[in-house]
């Protein structure tokens, strides 16, 4: 039984409508953007090297995701994060596509050495692909299970001080010690580009209102994964499925989100 106030946490977020700021990939802003309205936070994509750290100066939480990414970028993104870290703003990694190509491995690794995250969301084979050469993608899907980086995402949960969670068809997240699994969800988010971009977007937007980002990083898994599972009840195909996770995002009342949230310590 994992007992997180849910309820209260979207609450706070759809109070406050937090500036969440992402430095993200080409190929999600438009669907990151909309899922961060939906959902009740602000969201404004900013990679240039002239305005990060003005930018992360107002966020509640700075997202850094190397779906699309390039050594300016790789600069922007060291720069913003090191900015958002003398300020305690915290820091959300999404290292797609790592363990594809030396480049976004080695993008990956020197993020992870040189800023504070918060927490890192990945999918199985990226989360491997920081400590070991076993961890190839195929593209930026992933080869492995959940089950197969879980001893993975402990090791550098504890090396590095920082939450990593696992996204699949169960979700884990974990600190080193504490593991937490979320079973909510729906397959057709795997059939919808940038699904798990917008999961770790959400995963910020809960952490801009809570410090603890073990119950951020859940509370963000927990209701996009919800969002999914209602959505898959309306829509049979990728397309409207996509739609009706945005109005999901929307429509979900703090108390259902308390109420239908599946989570398993352990």
């Amino acid at each position: 039984m994992v007992d997180y106030d849910l309820m209260s946490l979207l609450e706070e977020l759809r109070e406050k409508r937090p500036l969440i700021h992402n430095i993200t990939n080409y190929v999600v802003m438009n669907f990151t953007a909309n899922t961060l309205l939906a959902m009740g936070a602000s969201p404004v994509m900013a990679h240039s090297i002239d305005e990060v750290e003005e930018m992360v100066s107002l966020a509640g939480a700075l997202v850094i995701n190397i779906g699309t990414l390039s050594q300016q970028w790789l600069e922007s993104m060291l720069q913003a994060g090191k900015r958002a870290n003398e300020l305690g703003v915290p820091v959300i990694l999404d290292p797609v596509g790592s363990g594809a190509t030396s480049f976004r491995t080695h993008a990956f690794r020197t993020l992870v050495k040189e800023l504070k995250l918060s927490v890192v969301r990945g999918n199985p084979s990226e989360i491997l692909s920081i400590i070991s050469e076993h961890g190839k993608t195929r593209g930026v899907e992933s080869a492995h299970g959940a089950e197969d980086a879980l001893e993975a995402a402990k090791e550098v949960a504890q090396e590095i001080s920082s939450v990593v969670a696992i996204t699949g068809p169960v979700d884990i997240v974990t600190d080193g010690e504490i593991i937490i699994r979320c079973h909510n969800g729906h397959p057709l988010l795997g059939l919808v580009t940038g699904t798990g971009c917008a999961a770790t977007a959400a995963i910020a937007a809960f952490n801009s209102t809570t410090t603890e980002a073990l119950e951020a990083a859940t509370a963000g898994l927990a209701f996009f994964g919800l969002a999914g599972q209602l959505a898959g009840a309306k829509a049979n195909s990728p397309g409207s499925f996509m739609i009706a996770l945005l109005d999901a995002l929307h429509d979900i009342t703090p108390q259902e989100f308390q109420e239908k949230a599946r989570l398993e310590e352990g």
